[in-house]
């Protein structure tokens, strides 16, 4: 059994209302037990603290996909064809049918609409044959861009694209056939969300929300249900979260059945969705009141503490700032687009100094952070103080000396593997190769003394896999790796980005590793996370995960009792 992300050993363990009694061997343990406790053997299986996850996405993502036709293990047009025939079938005629994009999300390189039997999307005239009396669109979503999607002819009637539409419409390419009529085919811009296409937008306005509320619960009970298959029991949705969605997530947890841990922070200004429009200071005052006042720090369930703040925006879409300049999508040079005023920024930095209200920035190059870097030194001379309280957020690059400059002004981080899976040669290839070298700096954060935790991000969906990528910092789809001096962490160092490093992050005590009088959350695995084969890591199975000591998974592969 795993204590701590050192590694420490012990055979037994002892929980009693919910938290860690007692841990060692198995003579201490019995021992301080006495009689009448259940006793239970794990057949050499390993146990580890509830993993946490800093960064899931968790309600967006599965109301996202929630009311679409899953087509991801799509393998030919038949598939997908069927599969959208059925849905056809349950909804009323002129009713949208939209499905998921084939593959793996959500960067689609390890399996795409590339890998169908055909190595393309079905075009209108397949996509007729499954539901012609339904418009439908196969979606596309983010971070890449370019991307690609597919309609049917009632989509494309719909959307009012025929022959006579433009060839392109901003960065919107719409695909025709020899004689100019449009195949359903659109290429681009075509991301339902971190998209700032006019054209595209005003497209995604004909359809159903993003987020649809009559899916929203079932959802995310049923995404919590696979996280804690993944051993998470802890989770920060502080990235593009609303007021109210905070607000469910306080009523599940009253309600008793949230199986997770959950802290929150709202977002001072939407910047994923194409509604989300710039806020006036006064706007953003009234945001930063609501916050305050929802502040909860001691709920074992539910916790809101801080705001949050993306004042540029994604590396795919060319919104990161970047005054050297770089190509964007479609190969123009870019140096960034501002989402959030400097007035906004400041703003928040002063209002959070005021009053002790923990600000994130989500901050993604090293001129992202030197403008948070000189916001938080005005921010600590203006009202005095040592350092702040506060979090970076994805912290992609950096270049050397802002690791330990965040450090001293009271910075924390939330990282993620993602960037080097999904982004690094998007980053080669648009930034520089000599961009690698900033990418994902793990070693640098942690010998500069940042608490840096992990998080799933955009993926990939495995919390093992993120631990293994932090050591081989390998890329996809090419497969290199930018692993240097700057990236590379131990394996321990990995594990408790996933533990330890989460829970001090969150300021949440009493969680991240096993230790007498922390909560009874953990993980019943088949091997062990810092000593097996690498290769084997994202292999890892739980059997088992508890929280507060309560069986909230069990694959059934463990006796029940011994």
């Amino acid at each position: 059994m795993l204590v701590d992300s050192r590694g420490e050993a012990a055979e037994a363990i002892l929980i009693r209302g919910g938290r860690v009694a007692a841990v060692g061997s198995n003579a201490e343990v019995l021992s301080a037990a006495g009689t009448g406790v259940e006793r239970q053997s794990l057949d050499g299986a390993t146990v580890i603290p509830g993993l946490v996850d800093t960064h899931p996405h968790l309600m967006h993502f599965s109301a996202m996909r929630a009311p679409l036709v899953d087509i991801t293990q799509a393998r030919d047009h038949a598939d997908i064809v069927a599969a959208i025939r059925k849905k056809a079938g349950e909804v009323p005629a002129g009713e949208w049918i939209l499905t998921t994009p084939v593959g793996e999300y959500h960067y689609f390189h390890r399996r795409s609409w590339r890998d169908l039997a055909e190595g393309a999307l079905p075009d209108r005239y397949v996509l007729d044959r499954a539901a012609a009396d339904h418009p439908v669109l196969i979606q596309a979503v983010a971070p890449v861009l370019p991307n690609v999607v597919a309609m049917n002819s009632a989509a494309l009637a719909r959307c009012g694209i025929d022959a006579s539409t433009p060839d392109r419409v901003n960065n919107v390419w719409i695909e025709k056939d020899a004689d100019g009529v449009p195949t359903g085919i659109l290429r681009g811009s075509v991301t339902s969300y971190y998209n700032q296409d006019p054209f595209f937008n005003s497209l995604r306005e004909q359809m159903p929300e993003l987020i649809q509320r009559e899916y929203v619960v079932d959802a995310l009970l049923q995404a919590v249900q696979g996280y804690n298959a993944m051993g998470i029991t802890t989770v920060y949705e502080g990235h593009a979260i609303e007021i109210g969605q905070i607000e469910l997530y306080r009523a599940l947890g009253a309600q008793g059945v949230l199986n997770l841990r959950v802290q929150t922070a709202p977002e001072i200004q939407g910047t994923a969705l194409p509604a989300d429009r710039p806020k006036s200071a006064e706007e953003v005052r009234a945001l930063l009141e609501t916050a305050l006042a929802m502040r909860t720090l001691d709920d074992d369930w539910v916790r809101v503490d801080g705001v949050t703040a993306c004042t540029y925006g994604t590396c795919y879409s060319g919104n990161v700032l970047s005054h050297d300049g770089y190509l964007d999508p479609y190969g123009n040079l870019t140096h960034g687009h501002r989402a959030i005023s400097e007035e906004n920024m400041r703003l928040a930095f002063d209002f959070c100094a005021e009053h002790g209200l923990r600000l994130n920035v989500v901050s993604i190059t090293p001129d992202e952070h030197d403008e948070n870097i000189a916001l938080a030194e005005e921010t600590i001379r203006k009202h005095g103080l040592d350092r702040l309280d506060a979090v970076i957020q994805h912290a992609e690059m950096t270049r050397p000396g802002q690791s330990k400059r965040l450090a001293e002004l009271g910075f924390d981080l939330t990282v993620s593997s993602s960037f080097t899976f999904g982004k690094g040669d998007m980053i080669a290839e648009r930034f520089g190769p000599e961009a690698l070298k900033l990418l994902n700096t793990f070693h640098t954060h942690l010998d500069a003394g940042l608490s840096a935790a992990g998080g799933m991000d955009w993926g990939p969906t495995n919390p093992f896999e993120q631990m293994q990528l932090a050591v081989t910092h390998q890329m996809f789809p090419s497969g290199r790796t930018n692993a240097g001096p700057a990236q590379v962490i131990s394996r321990a160092e990995a594990f408790h980005m996933w533990t330890g490093a989460g829970a001090k992050v969150l300021r949440w005590d009493g969680i991240g590793t096993l230790t007498p009088g922390n909560h009874a959350d953990l993980a019943i695995v088949d091997r062990n996370p810092i000593t097996c084969d690498i290769d084997a890591l994202p292999a890892t199975r739980v059997l088992r995960t508890h929280i507060a000591g309560r069986l909230v998974h069990d694959n059934g592969a463990l006796p029940a009792h011994a």
